[in-house]
């Protein structure tokens, strides 16, 4: 028995936003009667969901190599199997995305029962690593406490929405966000993820926002870089914390310039802390602890954008960086399991 096993390799480096010239489609026949022939232990996965992260971008200038695989988060289901620890049919996460199936070193992955009210979804978003680098940052970095007030860059992707979620939890409030349109504001202030939300680019609501709110934050989860790292410098307490998770503003542009207010971090006193989730992969089951109650019970949502199709995850990676996506941004090949 054999697979056709389609997936994304880059081919050239994008100077700006990454486009469909710069991937192509490669695909390749699998043999299951071979797999007992690969070492280490090895599961041929049949991928269900991947996911499309900011940082790919970043990955893009240097990390990725040309024409190899491609990394990302992933859920799908073992087809085969050479490790006694794995069988046909488990349910599986690993980072081997940008494909309709993936040979995964049994080292590498994860065998996960998504309890019921927990969709699969959640585990390449809320629960993955966009939920652990929110917790991380709220609970280990800005060291948020109930009844503190929460500043949120970027307030409207993967890890925005999860640290909204997560600090509603926490007790913050109130729970203040920035993202990229008033269309998006609305919506997240509708859903109840946060108290307030002011659309960047418009500039007489982020000049109210700064007017009533200089020095009033104690903490902010920051993703944006320039611009939005300044306003949270302008809008932290003194001797508050800045949890810096990302820069989503520069990854398909040139770096902007630095914040002119850096001085006023001294000042005040701020620590500003920039973090990588991958240095705390120690407080992932804390982390699930934690939120899947509140997921079963459904105080807390699974804010994802789903691109349907293989074929349409260049589009979904593109919508990271125009303001398409609302929560995780995620690309679906077939029903979950």
């Amino acid at each position: 028995m054999a697979v056709l096993a389609h997936r994304y390799q880059l081919v050239a480096r994008p100077a700006g936003l990454p486009g469909p010239e710069h991937f192509e489609v490669v695909t390749e026949r699998l043999d299951l009667g071979a797999l007992p022939r690969l070492a280490p232990p090895t599961l041929l996965v049949q991928n269900v969901l991947f996911s499309v992260d900011p940082y790919h971008r970043e990955a893009m200038d240097g990390d990725w190599e040309l024409g190899a695989p491609l990394e990302g988060r992933s859920a799908g289901r073992v087809l085969a199997s050479t490790s006694p620890d794995f069988r046909p049919g488990d349910t599986v996460l690993h980072r081997r995305g940008y494909a309709t199936h993936a040979l995964v070193p049994a080292s590498e992955a994860r065998r996960i029962s998504p309890p019921a009210g927990v969709p699969l979804e959640a585990y390449v978003s809320i629960l993955g690593g966009t939920g652990l680098t929110a917790y991380v940052g709220l609970t280990r970095i800005a060291e948020l406490h109930g009844g503190q007030a929460l500043l949120v860059t970027a307030a409207g992707g993967g890890v925005g929405t999860a640290a909204a979620h997560i600090a509603r939890l926490l007790g913050a409030s109130p729970i203040v966000g920035v993202t990229s349109t008033p269309e998006k504001a609305e919506r997240l202030v509708s859903a109840g993820t946060y108290d307030r939300v002011v659309a960047f680019r418009d500039t007489p609501a982020l000049a109210r926002l700064r007017a009533e709110n200089s020095g009033r934050f104690d903490a902010v989860i920051e993703g944006v870089g320039g611009d939005h790292l300044s306003l949270a410098i302008d809008l932290v307490k003194p001797r508050g914390r800045i949890a810096w998770a990302g820069a989503i503003g520069q990854y398909t542009t040139e770096p902007p310039a630095a914040p002119r207010n850096l001085f006023t971090m001294v000042d005040k006193q701020v620590r500003l802390e920039g973090y990588l989730v991958a240095s705390y992969r120690d407080v992932q089951e804390e982390f699930e602890s934690f939120l899947i109650p509140h997921i079963v019970s459904g105080a807390v949502p699974v804010d994802v954008t789903v691109t349907e199709g293989f074929e349409h995850a260049i589009d979904a990676l593109q919508g990271l960086f125009t303001g398409k996506n609302f929560g995780k941004s995620i690309v679906r090949l077939i029903p979950s399991v």
